[in-house]
């Protein structure tokens, strides 16, 4: 059953990715994987950064206080 929803998994991998073959199936799910690391790394680098800056946000609609 195992191999059966490897597969299955991968047919449907390969038809949202547009992929002809597995392996090209594999290969960019895994660059997509790596680049949504990337992208979050950077996303908390930013968010890090932002914090740190010590900036006041002034909330003019009243939304944010609870």
């Amino acid at each position: 059953m195992g191999e059966y929803v490897v597969a299955g998994k991968i047919k449907r991998a390969q038809r949202l990715l547009r992929a002809g073959t597995e392996t090209e199936t594999i290969d960019r799910a895994l660059d997509k994987v790596i680049a949504e690391h990337e992208r979050n790394r950077l996303t908390r680098k930013a968010n890090e950064r932002f914090v740190r800056s010590g900036i006041k946000i002034k909330d003019v609609y009243g939304k944010l206080a609870g």
